[in-house]
């Protein structure tokens, strides 16, 4: 059989993808049906039909899963950020440990007996709303012309106008109220994707959960040759949207990016500061994982954060995530560490107290300063940090390095895509007793283990750590010891 785009289907969900779809089947056929959860019995509408299988949107919930819930979000359906919310939190994380697991098995190739000896509970959430540090709002116009701001429909770069999505803290409404205000009082245009025209396309929003501090930027299609010699104004009467976010509690950086390119980049690489300060802090402290109540152990380390940096989004499970990296390493105090894909050097300086020495690596220039600020700010002296692809500068570092550069431990926390190919070659070349891998998509994650393993490297460890409550995405970090 095949199903008819528009047709009407009746399934029970048995199972979930990798994209949060509810997956059933149908004489057979697969529908993979989108706000299903599994247990759910459904009528769904069918969206596109291949050979074997169909998409389909749900329609209606005819005897609900007893794993549904009611999402506290009105959008949840529409938005395409929250793929999981109605499906209980409970269940969210065996989701995402099968996630793991079976990306393991079925990309990796590994053994289920060897995985399931592997792995380790999943560090959920004490609350997985309102967690997010950092948001990014995009800024356009709806069918009837209006300034509106929210978040892209899934699959889509339509707007679902939303200023209070309930994964991030509740001052992000007042900011995007206040910015969205200014543009209709101000005639300030909206960014149109369709012609390249309109100022303003998207606002970020920063917070240090720990400081308090606020740091709003607004992205802007604007060249600085379009500015008048007499003005240093990016905005139009700029002087009023900076009285209006001024008075939110804890402001403390307002700043605009320049993005003139047409792309799908969000930030430029121009930021200008036009009111308080260029950057924000924010702290992370190490937990003993083996404690009840997760107790705060080690120094407290302040880290600035800029628009352009990267910092983990969810900082009470970044510093659970942290401090379970920190326990997979093992450190003694005797081991030189590398720490691969650095950022501003967050994982570096976690891991600085209790190495002998710490060389964080990354290939963005302003991580790499960042990082050297952050420290010398925290006061750490055993931690080096070099500008560069990782393959090329750790493979500059040959064993027996009498300036005691050879690696003891290697750390790697990839982008989404995963370490390349030549980096997997270079840590192998290198050797370390031991590689903890941090990462953000099980995929990719599994295939370079499977790297990794047929090199000479054997599995050890491996635990998820919730960092997305009510999406479908888990951090994952992985012990792997060298069996040579």
């Amino acid at each position: 059989m095949r199903f008819q785009k528009n047709e009407l289907a009746v399934v029970t969900i048995e199972d979930m993808g990798s994209d949060g779809f509810g997956i059933g089947k149908v004489d057979g056929f697969a529908l993979f049906v989108k706000d299903a959860v599994v247990g759910d019995r459904v009528e769904a509408r069918i969206v596109k039909s291949k050979k074997n299988y169909a998409y389909a949107r749900l329609e209606k919930v005819i005897e609900p899963s007893p794993f549904r819930v009611e999402p506290k979000c009105p959008c949840h359906r529409q938005c395409g950020g929250c793929q999981l919310q109605a499906l209980s939190y409970e269940k969210q994380l065996g989701f995402k440990q099968d996630k793991i697991r079976n990306s393991l098995i079925r990309i990796g190739g590994f053994v289920p007996e060897e995985v399931d000896r592997w792995m380790e509970p999943i560090i959920g959430m004490e609350d997985p709303f309102r967690y997010r540090n950092k948001a990014q709002y995009p800024v356009g116009r709806d069918r009837e012309g209006n300034v509106v701001a929210g978040f892209y429909a899934g699959r889509t770069h339509s707007i679902i106008a939303n200023t209070d999505c309930l994964l991030g803290p509740v001052e992000n409404e007042a900011v995007m109220e206040r910015v969205l205000e200014y543009m209709r009082e101000n005639d300030v245009s909206a960014y149109d994707e369709t012609d390249g025209t309109g100022l303003v396309r998207h606002v970020l929003i920063r917070k240090g959960f720990a400081s308090g501090e606020i740091m709003v930027c607004l992205v802007i299609n604007k060249k600085m040759t379009d500015m008048s010699d007499e003005s240093s104004h990016f905005l139009p009467r700029q002087d009023r949207l900076l009285r209006k976010l001024a008075g939110i509690e804890g402001m403390s950086s307002i700043s605009v990016s320049i993005q003139t390119e047409r792309t799908n980049v969000i930030m430029g690489k121009e930021i200008h500061t036009i009111w308080g300060k260029d950057c924000i802090t924010d702290t992370i402290r190490a937990r003993d994982m083996e404690r009840p109540g997760w107790p705060y152990t080690g120094r407290e380390l302040t880290f600035h954060i800029s628009p352009l940096s990267f910092y983990q989004v969810n900082p009470v499970q970044t510093e659970k995530l942290y401090s379970l990296a920190l326990e997979y390493v093992g450190l003694t105090g005797q081991e030189t560490v590398w720490d691969l894909y650095c950022g501003i050097g967050t994982i570096s300086l976690f891991l600085a107290d209790r190495a002998k020495q710490v060389y964080g690596v990354e290939i963005v220039p302003q991580a790499i300063a960042d990082a050297r600020e952050n420290a010398v700010r925290n006061g750490i002296s055993n931690a080096e940090f070099f500008v560069g692809k990782a393959e090329e500068v750790l493979a500059q570092v040959p064993e027996g390095d009498g300036a005691g550069r050879h690696p003891d431990v290697v750390v790697v926390d990839p982008p989404r895509k995963g370490c390349d190919a030549d980096c997997l070659a270079a840590i192998l070349e290198a050797g370390p007793e031991r590689v903890v891998y941090v990462s953000c998509d099980p995929a990719t994650l599994a295939r370079d283990l499977r790297v990794l393993c047929d090199g000479g490297y054997a599995v050890e460890r491996v635990r998820g750590v919730d960092q997305f409550g009510m999406t479908v995405h888990i951090e994952t970090v992985v012990l792997l010891s060298n069996r040579e």
